[in-house]
């Protein structure tokens, strides 16, 4: 029986407890699966991935692009009161704990790392924070992409950079399996609470095996060693996920696409 093939698109600090996750659903539906390191889009789009974890940015971008392409199938719940039960999580802005800085606005021609463009914690909703403030990206002396959060939280402890923005479930996982992490860096400023990555099925899946996969998911946690994998990338549980959940990342979406695109009066005298 050909495998069900996951991908994981997220941080590959989660790639453990994910591999587990794609498990257990296999075994819900007694079928073998596979979990890979997503390296691009057209993976979902050729259908060689069937199930996907996912950031919120590329699923809004990918379903504007081609409608149908992905179906939401269900959402981590964080386990950790900020999260108040509900599917989100937040960018927290994390500065070296030796530093000066103590707000957002300290940060005003100081250093800056992105993890990579296609972020929406660590990069596009920084972007919509400074529009927001009237900025641009002239507020940071210098900016630097890193390409991955682990990398962006190992310059600020290293002053290799003053601050960056990080996935708050990606840094509650590093600092559950480095605790020395908590006494390295502060966080200084959180934008959020936005709708959280999610998994998703494309569109070679059948709608009927697309529910058996959520189902099983939403499933997970119901039991002691299910429980015990989730706690170790801090989830709770999965909760079943709507397409209009993620309104809030096309907004901010919108927003940004409004700056960058030309005047309506452009070009005419």
């Amino acid at each position: 029986m050909k495998p069900l093939v996951f991908a994981n698109f997220l941080a590959p600090n989660m790639t453990p407890v994910y591999a587990g996750v794609a498990e257990r659903v296999g075994q819900a539906l007694e079928v073998p699966v596979q979990l890979i390191e997503g390296s691009r889009f057209e993976q979902l789009r050729d259908g060689s991935v069937g199930v996907a974890f996912l950031c919120g940015l590329p699923y809004v971008r990918l379903c504007a692009q081609r409608p149908g392409m992905l179906q939401p199938l269900a959402a981590p719940i964080l386990d950790e009161a900020r999260y108040q039960d509900r599917p989100v999580y937040f960018s927290d802005v994390i500065v070296a704990s030796d530093s000066p800085f103590r707000s957002f606005d300290d940060l005003r021609g100081h250093s800056w790392a992105y993890n990579e463009a296609g972020s929406y914690s660590g990069c596009l909703l920084v972007r919509h924070h400074l529009l927001q403030m009237g900025e641009t990206e002239s507020f940071f002396r210098r900016v630097t992409f890193t390409g991955r959060h682990q990398e962006s939280i190992r310059k600020v402890v290293d002053s290799a950079v003053d601050a960056a923005a990080i996935d708050s479930h990606v840094l509650g996982v590093e600092r559950l399996r480095n605790p020395r992490l908590a006494s390295q860096v502060r966080v200084i400023a959180s934008f959020g609470p936005s709708t959280i990555p999610l998994v998703v099925a494309t569109a070679g899946i059948p709608a009927t095996v697309q529910a058996r996969i959520g189902a099983a998911l939403c499933e997970l946690g119901g039991d002691p060693e299910s429980r015990s994998l989730l706690a170790n990338g801090l989830i709770r549980r999965f909760t079943p996920i709507e397409d209009r959940a993620y309104d809030d990342i096309r907004q901010k979406v919108a927003a940004m696409d409004q700056r960058r695109a030309p005047s309506s009066s452009a070009g005419t005298r």
